[in-house]
This record gives C-alpha cells, structure tokens and sequence, in this order.
C-alpha cells in the first residue's frame, strides 16, 4: 500500500511539475497560433467595440468564438476604454495580444506591444466626420416609399437570406426597394467587408489613376524591387491577381495572410519580401498581401504622408456620401486595403451603386473610363473566375451556371460578405453577415430570388455620364 502511496504522489508531482513547465512554455514562448488567435480577438472586438458600438461579451461570443476554432473559445479580452485598447490572453493569461483604437481610422492590431509606435503612425489631423441627413437615398439616409412587398418578403425567408444575416440592402433604379437587419443591427450599425475592401481599395486606386498619378502599366512599384524579377510586376499584374508573388492564402493556420493580420505591425513587410514563384501575368494566386501593397504603393504616389492618409475620404468616401466609412490602418500606417473597412449596409449600397454607374457620382466621373470595366473583365490565369480589377466574376461558378445574367459581378468576403452588380438590371444587391463557408451558403440564392421577383425593364437607368467599357485604359 505504502508503495501504491509513493507512486502515486510522484505521479501527481511529475503531472504538477509538467503543468508548471507548460505554462512557463505559453506565457514565455507561446505557439505562434496562440498569438495569432489573441490578435484576431483583440482587433475584432476592438472594431465592434469602438466603431460599431456593440457590447464587448456579444462580440466575443458571436464573432469571435461562435464560428471560429475551438482554441478561441478559451480567450479572454478586456477593454481599457480610458487608453483606448483591447487586449486578448489565452485563458486569459497567455500569449497576450493588442489592439488600438485611432479615432477615425478605427482599430489596429499591435501584435508587438508597441503603442507609442502605433499611435504616432496614424495622422494627429484625420478627416473631418461626415454628417448623414435625411434626403432620400442615395443622397441621404432616408428611404422613401414603402418597400417591395415582394422583396420584402423573400429578406424575411431564412433559407434565402441565410444564416447569421446582419444586413441587406436591395437597390433597384437607384433607390433602395428593400432591406433587412438581423438581430442586434440596424440601417446605421457599421459592418466589416473582409475582403470586399479589396475592391474599395481598387477604387481608391482609381481615383489617383483619374489624377494621372498611376498606370495600369507603371513596374518598378518597390525600392527592394528594384534590382531583381520583380521590378517588371505591374499595378495591372497586382489588380488581377497575378502578380507571380508567393503568398499563402490558407486562413485554418499560421499562415502568410494570417501571419500578416494580426503577427506583424508593417503589413507591407511580408508580400514586399515575397519571393516570385511565377512570371506576373502567369499564375493566378488569390492575396491580401497583394492588396496591402496596393494600398502602400497609391499612398506613395499621392505626394506626402498627410494627403495619404486623407485620400480615401476625400477621393471617394465624401463624394459618394459614405459618412460612416472608416478605413483601418495597420500599426506602421498602411491602409489595410485587403480586410478591414467598416461601413453600414446603406454605404456599403452606396459604393454598389457606384459601380453600377461605371464610376459617376452626379454627373461627376470620379474613375477613368474603363476603370470599371476592368473590374467586369476576367483574367485567363484565373480561368474566368477573377477580374483585372480586385473583384469576382464567378465567385462560386459562372453565373449562367446559377441562372444569373452573364453581366452580374461581385464583391465577395470572410464569413458570407457579398455585394452583387447586375447591370443589365439596374441592381444591387448588399448582403453582411456572420455566415462561415462551412455553412455552405450561396449568395447566388439570394440574387436568383431577387431578380425573379422584379420586373424586367429593358435598359438600366444610370445617371447622367455612365458609360460601360469592356476593357481597361491604361
């Protein structure tokens, strides 16, 4: 008996001594999905928090925990509203990681701990907000007649809507005729677009394109690029996606886009330092890396740091009346233009509906002729499926496949984001929510129904000065 003791106790110490071990292990040198885990938090909550203004338990539980892996079910954040921060822990003690809220600019991750750096990265003099009104959409916020009944009704079937929706806005002749909120949200609580910012990015682009600083044929986009293949990569190569770049676009791991996200302050620093791994024009690789280096290359063709970082509000979000936009910066300064614009549902439409007018906004054209038809064109190395302009043709198969018009293209992001164009039937369609792919939802379910339910007349009504184009100017 006194032996089944001794074995025993030491059994329980060596369990007590590799419990001490471990945990020295995660608090000194946690696993890298741990932090990238902590990050993911700490920036999710921070943005919901601080720009959308929901409770901090909510967004943990539904955003952060609800659909993701496991592990994150086991972290823990706090919000220091005096100092504007979250921070995230894995059980609430390992592997820490930041996020800081800048004013206009939102939310960063600062996965170095670094908040002096990152406070003096983002502008003491950012654009003045916007004020909505409540002149008839898209001019304000007010819509107007009574919707229709017919759309309305299919926004409030669950099958057709799908899982977790948050929003959705039905634009038709250029007013909205519909919209939906789930619960909890509203027309005037800001959503993330994931990678539908990859598109405003593109546009944002654009708008400098129009001013004559920036070709779809510029090369030589990169100092380090200078002397090596990938001086010869053009904006035309990065804007479809086929820069040749290595890049590892696998979100189930510590991976280049997620190592990019939430384990390095400078976004830029990972896809600038890519190696090549395909001729540019050869081999479609889907990257946000490609978009964060979109960003860094047109925020240096705009002449200084402080236009910069005003550009995107003042090109595009203050033209097209977008008053809730805010565009995030990573923690050394370079818009995120891969992930992480938040705007309502409205705006969201907004930018849809420019588009859809081949980038005139009251009689002004605020992209070049062509600009948007390159969005609408597919690339070859993308077999059809992207465009020469940071959007999707078929994002889940050709839409004749879905008995959708051939001229329909798309935004799409993270979690069940999309925005569809129809142009031939003068449409937009807006849908946010929280809906992983494992739910195997389809947005082409939710424009199918739509476009059955309206009337078929003829030629779109665009505003004054649209004009469709099938390729690119450069």
């Amino acid at each position: 008996m006194r032996f089944v003791l001794r074995i025993l106790k030491a059994l329980a110490l060596l369990l007590v001594l590799l419990v001490i071990t471990a945990a020295g292990w995660l608090f000194i040198r946690p696993p890298e999905l741990l932090s990238v885990g902590d990050g993911y938090a700490a920036k999710i909550v921070c943005s919901n928090v601080f720009i959308a203004g929901r409770g901090t338990e909510d967004v943990l539980q539904d955003d952060v925990q609800a659909p993701g892996n496991p592990l994150l079910r086991l972290v823990r954040v706090s919000v220091d509203r005096d100092n504007d921060r979250v921070t995230a822990r894995f059980m609430g003690l390992f592997a820490p990681s930041y996020a800081l809220y800048r004013g206009a600019f939102g939310c960063t991750s600062v996965p170095d701990g670094n908040f002096e750096a990152a406070a003096n990265a983002a502008p003491f003099d950012p654009p003045a907000k916007m004020q909505a009104n409540d002149a008839l959409w898209p001019e304000g916020e007010g819509t107007g007649n009574p919707a229709d009944g017919k759309i309305a009704a299919l926004l409030a079937d669950a099958g057709v809507a799908g899982p977790a929706m948050r929003a959705i806005v039905v634009v038709r002749n250029g007013r909205i005729v519909a919209e939906a909120y789930g619960p909890g949200f509203s027309a005037k609580t800001p959503l993330i677009g994931w990678s539908m910012t990859k598109t405003v990015n593109a546009a944002v682009l654009g708008r400098l394109m129009l001013d004559g600083k920036i070709s779809f044929d510029d090369d030589n986009l990169l100092a380090q690029w200078k002397n090596d293949a990938r001086a010869r990569i053009k904006v035309s190569d990065l804007l479809g996606m086929e820069s040749g770049l290595a890049f590892n676009e696998d979100y189930g791991d510590v991976a280049d886009v997620t190592r990019m996200l939430y384990l390095d302050p400078d976004m830029v620093s990972l896809p600038a330092n890519a190696p090549m791994e395909a001729a540019p024009g050869q081999r479609f690789r889907y990257s946000s890396g490609t978009a964060v280096l979109l960003s860094r290359i047109w925020m240096d063709r705009v002449g200084n740091a402080q236009a910069a970082f005003s550009y995107p509000h003042d090109a595009l979000f203050s033209p097209l009346g977008m008053t809730s936009a805010v565009f995030e910066l990573d923690a050394r300064g370079t818009f995120a233009g891969s992930s992480y614009l938040y705007a309502t549902a409205h705006d969201w439409a907004r930018f849809g509906q420019f588009l859809l007018q081949d980038g005139v906004w009251n009689g002004q054209r605020l992209l070049p002729e062509g600009f948007v038809g390159a969005m609408r064109t597919p690339t070859a190395a993308s077999n059809g499926r992207y465009t020469q302009g940071q959007a999707w043709l078929a994002p889940g198969g050709p839409s004749a496949a879905f008995g959708l018009p051939e001229d329909t293209f798309w935004l799409t992001g993270h979690d069940g984001q999309s925005m569809a164009i129809v142009p031939s039937a003068n449409l937009v369609v807006v849908r946010l929510g929280l809906t992983p792919i494992r739910l195997d939802y389809q947005p082409q379910t939710l424009l199918k129904a739509i476009l059955a339910a309206v009337p078929q007349s003829g030629e779109p009504k665009q505003q004054a000065g649209s004009q469709q184009k099938a390729q690119p100017q450069p």
